[in-house]
C-alpha cells in the first residue's frame, strides 16, 4: 500500500466522520474561551468605534431635528435633563406657540416612521425584542437595511414629539452594527453574537455616557435569570471606546444633575423596600397598558403603516391639554412637560424639584398623575409600531413615582431627612431594572446618571425586592430564561467546519409550497400534505415577504374535518421565521438546524423573499461532493 493510498483512506476517513456528525447535529455548550480569541477584543474595540461615531450621529441628529420641529415650528420647548445637550436656545418665548402642530407633528412623524417599516418590520417598536431575537434565534443575520431604516424611522418618530427613547433605537442600531462587523470579518456564529452584545452595549454608552452600566446592560438584558459571561469583556472594551467617543464631543457630565449627596439611613431602608413594592405593581399595571394597547392597535383594519400615526394622534390629544395646563402654571406658554419625548427632564424635576409642582398633596397627586399619562402616552407610541425606545419613558416612570413616594414619606413621617430626589432615582432603577430582568446593571446605571453612589445600598435592596416580584414578567418578550435553555448556546459546534462555505453553494433549485397570511387553515392543511417531502412552509404578507413558518409537526397534527378548519388562517398556527441569507456561512444553517429542530431552513435575500428551501440532505450531498474525497480505486 502506497503512502498516497494511506493519505487518501485517512482523509476519506475524516470525510465520513465529518457526515456522521452532520447527521447527527450533536448540540455542544462549549462557551467561547476568550483566553486564546483575544482578537475578540480588537473586534470589540472596532465596534466600540463604529457604533460611537454613528450614536453621537444620532444623539445630535435627533437634537436638531426636535429644535426644530417642536420648538422652531410648533413654539414648545422640550424639557431635558441638566446633563443633555440641547441645540438652540431652551427658551421658546420669542416663538409663537401652534398648539394644533403638537396634535399634528406626533401623528405626521408616526406616519413617516410606519411607511419607513413597511418593507423593514423589525424597525417597528422599541428595538430591544428585535436585537434580543437575533442573538438567540437569528444568529446573529441582520439585515444591512435595518441600519439606516431604523434610524431613519426613530428619528422621524421621536423627533416630532414621539413618547420614546433614544436609548431603545441606539440599542438596536449598536447591535446591529456589531453584527456587521463580525459579518464582514467572516467570523464564525459565537463570534458575531458576540459583538453584537458589544454593541449594544456601544451604542447605549454612546447616548446614555454610562459605560460600565451600558456593558452590563448588554449582557444581563438577553436573559432573565443570568447574563452573557462570554460577551462581558468584548462588551466592556466597547463600551469604553463608544464612551471615549462620546464624552471628548458632548462632555463627561452625568445625565442628571444630584446638587446635593445623599446619606446613608439605615432606618430608611424599610421605605425603599416599600418604594420597591410599589413601585413593582405600577411595573404589571404598565406592561399591561402596553400590552392592550398593542393588542388594540394590531387589530385595526388598514395596512399597519398608517398605526404608528393614529398612536402620533392619540398622543397629542393626550398631551396637549396637559401642555396647556403646565404653561399656565409656570407663565411660559409651550412650557414642556416632557410627556413629549424621553422624559429625562420631567425626573430632573422630579430630583431638583420645581415651583409648579408645589407641595403637600398636590406634589404627590401630580407626579402620580404624570407617570399613569407618560405610561398611557408611551403605549401609544410604541404599542401602535412607532420606532422609539421604551428604555428613558420606563426611566421616567419610575422616577416619577418614586419621587410621589417620597414626597408622600416625607410628608406622612414629617422627617426631614427623606429627601424625595433620593426616593426618585431608587424608583427609576427598579421600574426598568425589574421589568427588564437587569438587576446589577440597573444599580449601577443610576449610580452613573446620578454621578454619585450614595444610594448603592438603597438600591441593592428595592432592586433585590422588584427583581422577586416581577421576576415572570418582562419588558422583553424575546429574553430566555437562562443561557441552558438559549437557542443560542444549544447549536452544533461542528458546524464551525463548514464556515468556510455559503449558503447558495449548497442550495438546489426547487419548487416548494409557501401559503399567504390569510390563506384558510383547510386549504394549508390539504396543500401541504400533497408537497411530497417538504418539511417547512414559508409564511408570506402581501409584498410577498417572509413573516412565519409552519413545521410539517404542525400540519400533520391538524384535522381538516374540524369547522375550527375553516375559519383559523395560516398566521394563526405559523411559528416565529427562522431564515438565512444566501452568502451566511453553511455552518450558520447547520446551526440554525440544530437549534429549532428543523430539516429545511427557508433562505431569503435581503428584501426578506423566500428563494429557496435549504434541506438538510442538500447539506450533506455538498459535504460528500466537497469534502469526503472522491474514491479513486487505488
Amino acid at each position: 500500500m502506497t503512502p498516497r493510498t494511506n493519505i487518501e483512506r485517512k482523509l476519506r476517513r475524516k470525510g465520513e466522520e465529518t457526515l456522521a456528525l452532520l447527521r447527527n447535529l450533536i448540540p455542544d455548550n462549549q462557551p467561547l474561551d476568550l483566553r486564546i480569541v483575544s482578537r475578540m477584543l480588537l473586534h470589540a474595540s472596532l465596534v466600540g468605534l463604529v457604533a460611537g461615531i454613528f450614536g453621537v450621529a444620532f444623539y445630535y441628529a435627533l437634537e436638531l431635528l426636535q429644535w426644530f420641529f417642536l420648538q422652531k415650528l410648533a413654539g414648545y420647548t422640550v424639557l431635558h435633563a441638566a446633563g443633555e445637550k440641547p441645540i438652540g436656545t431652551a427658551d421658546s418665548s420669542h416663538t409663537h406657540f401652534r398648539p394644533w402642530l403638537i396634535v399634528l407633528l406626533p401623528a405626521l412623524g408616526g406616519l413617516a416612521a410606519g411607511l419607513l417599516g413597511r418593507r423593514t418590520p423589525e424597525v417597528c417598536g422599541g428595538g430591544g425584542d428585535a436585537i434580543i431575537s437575533s442573538f438567540h434565534h437569528q444568529g446573529a443575520m441582520i439585515r444591512k437595511r435595518v441600519i439606516p431604516i431604523k434610524a431613519l424611522a426613530s428619528l422621524c418618530t421621536l423627533a416630532t414629539g414621539g413618547s420614546g427613547g433614544r436609548e431603545g433605537p441606539t440599542m438596536q442600531i449598536g447591535g446591529s452594527l456589531g453584527a456587521l462587523v463580525g459579518r464582514f470579518l467572516q467570523l464564525p456564529i459565537r463570534e458575531r453574537r458576540i459583538l453584537l452584545v458589544a454593541g449594544i452595549a456601544a451604542g447605549i454608552s454612546a447616548v446614555f455616557r454610562t459605560p460600565l452600566g451600558a456593558a452590563l446592560i448588554a449582557v444581563e438584558i438577553l436573559y432573565r435569570d443570568g447574563f452573557e459571561a462570554d460577551a462581558l469583556i468584548p462588551s466592556v472594551f466597547a463600551s469604553v471606546v463608544a464612551y471615549s467617543i462620546s464624552s471628548s464631543i458632548t462632555g463627561e457630565s452625568a445625565l442628571f444633575l444630584c446638587d446635593r449627596s445623599f446619606p446613608f439611613y439605615p432606618s430608611h431602608l424599610p421605605l425603599y423596600a416599600a418604594l420597591a413594592l410599589l413601585v413593582s405593581f405600577a411595573a404589571i399595571a404598565f406592561l399591561g397598558i402596553f400590552r392592550i394597547s398593542r393588542t388594540l392597535f394590531g387589530k385595526l383594519p388598514g395596512p399597519t403603516w398608517l398605526r404608528p400615526g393614529l398612536g402620533g394622534l392619540l398622543l397629542g390629544l393626550l398631551c396637549l391639554p396637559v401642555v396647556t395646563w403646565i404653561s399656565s402654571q409656570t407663565g411660559k406658554t409651550g412650557s414642556g412637560v416632557g410627556l413629549i419625548g424621553g422624559g429625562y427632564g420631567l425626573v430632573q424635576t422630579a430630583i431638583s424639584g420645581a415651583s409648579w409642582l408645589g407641595t403637600g398633596w398636590y406634589t404627590v397627586a401630580l407626579l402620580t398623575g404624570l407617570a399613569i399619562t407618560k405610561m398611557i402616552a408611551t403605549s401609544f407610541t410604541i404599542g401602535s409600531g412607532g420606532s422609539a425606545g421604551d428604555f428613558a419613558p420606563s426611566l421616567a416612570i419610575g422616577g416619577l413615582l418614586g419621587g410621589a413616594f417620597g414626597h408622600l414619606a416625607a410628608m406622612l413621617l414629617s422627617d426631614n431627612t427623606i429627601d424625595p430626589g433620593a426616593f426618585a432615582l431608587v424608583g427609576m432603577g427598579v421600574f426598568y431594572g425589574s421589568l427588564a430582568h437587569i438587576p446589577l446593571a440597573a444599580v449601577i446605571l443610576v449610580c452613573e446618571m446620578a454621578g454619585s453612589y450614595d444610594l448603592l445600598v438603597p438600591l441593592m435592596l428595592a432592586q433585590g425586592v422588584g427583581f422577586v416580584l416581577l421576576r415572570n414578567r418582562s419588558l422583553y418578550e424575546t429574553q430566555i430564561i437562562d443561557i441552558n435553555r438559549s437557542p443560542a448556546h444549544q447549536a452544533s459546534s461542528h458546524a464551525d467546519i463548514m464556515s468556510g462555505f455559503r449558503v447558495a453553494q449548497a442550495l438546489n433549485a426547487r419548487e416548494h409550497v409557501a401559503f399567504h397570511a390569510a390563506v384558510p387553515l383547510a386549504q394549508v392543511s390539504a396543500n401541504a400534505k400533497k408537497a411530497g417531502r417538504q418539511a417547512v412552509f414559508p409564511v408570506h404578507n402581501d409584498q410577498n415577504q417572509l413573516i412565519g413558518i409552519i413545521p410539517w409537526a404542525t400540519v400533520a397534527a391538524t384535522d381538516p374535518d374540524l369547522e375550527i378548519m375553516n375559519w383559523l388562517i395560516a398566521m394563526d398556527i405559523m411559528q416565529s421565521p427562522v431564515t438565512i441569507l444566501p452568502q451566511s456561512p453553511l455552518g450558520d444553517a447547520v446551526s440554525l438546524m440544530a437549534t429549532h429542530g428543523l430539516r429545511e431552513l427557508p433562505v431569503c435575500n435581503e428584501q426578506g423573499h423566500v428563494t429557496g428551501l435549504l434541506t438538510q440532505e442538500d447539506i450533506l450531498r455538498f459535504v460528500a461532493q466537497t469534502i469526503t474525497p472522491a474514491d479513486d480505486h487505488a
